[in-house]
């Protein structure tokens, strides 16, 4: 029986064979992870389900639907969606592993506090979405004109908007990520972001405009906190620059 892909260390040559060979090798993990992980979600896709409902106002929570396979097909994708965000530690690990080798420990260690971060980030951007985003967002568009309307909500239209919001609102929440990572790289500096605020909160802005959720309620629920994670990203990057100068050997 094969064994689980070993991580090669720094500098430890491979052939192109090894490494497809491993490549193919993770790529079983991830998925053979991911449909293990979906079998389990999906016998306890109705607790998932009454647990997205509950973001909905109490007398819209009776959702429909107008086809024979639309129960099983929502309840199904639903429990893919909660594999997907469960398994996501063993695809980070996956992708990590993999690459690694092409890293000095030091880079290797300053990854793993990123992939760290990362994690503690969607777990908050994930609460955010579901606790404040979603409720005012859904309270706003279930009861917005209801005199001339008789509202139902389709289950899959409904199921397809939620996880998509709160998969937005997790990558907003991963901009100090994305940013550390581009200042790491020497792609962006502190003092270029400073400089360029004004644009940067500009295109914010435009990127909140072109998130899900038509809405104004929920287009001020995402640019808000985009423009307060701008701001920390652009002083997080300030401290990597200047611990990494600390870290850097003085010239003899």
């Amino acid at each position: 029986m094969r064994g689980l892909p070993r991580r090669l260390r720094y500098g430890e040559e491979a052939t192109l064979v090894e490494h497809l060979d491993e490549l193919r090798t993770r790529i079983i993990v991830v998925l053979v992870t991911l449909a293990v992980t979906t079998a389990v979600t999906f016998t306890f896709h109705s607790h998932l389900i009454r647990w997205l409902e509950r973001a909905l106002p109490p007398d819209k929570r009776h959702l429909v639907t107008f086809s024979v396979a639309e129960p099983f097909v929502t309840s199904f994708m639903v429990s893919v969606y909660a594999a997907v965000v469960i398994c996501l530690p063993v695809l980070l690990w996956q992708f990590w592993a993999f690459f690694a080798p092409a890293f000095q420990e030091r880079s290797q260690r300053a990854a793993m506090l990123m992939v760290l971060l990362a994690g503690a980030l969607a777990i908050g951007g994930l609460a955010f979405g579901y606790w404040v985003v979603l409720p005012k967002a859904l309270h706003f568009l279930t009861n917005y004109d209801d005199s001339l309307y008789r509202i139902q909500i389709r289950a899959r239209d409904y199921f397809s908007f939620a996880t998509t919001v709160l998969l937005a609102i997790i990558g907003i929440f991963e901009l100090p990520v994305i940013v550390l990572g581009l200042v790491r790289m020497g792609i962006l500096t502190s003092a270029q972001l400073r400089r360029n605020r004004r644009w940067g909160y500009f295109i914010v802005a435009f990127i909140a405009l072109g998130l899900p959720g038509p809405d104004p309620v929920t287009t001020a629920l995402e640019l808000l906190p985009m423009w307060a994670i701008f701001e920390a990203s652009i002083w997080l990057a300030v401290l990597v620059e200047r611990r990494s100068a600390r870290a850097e050997p003085e010239p003899a």
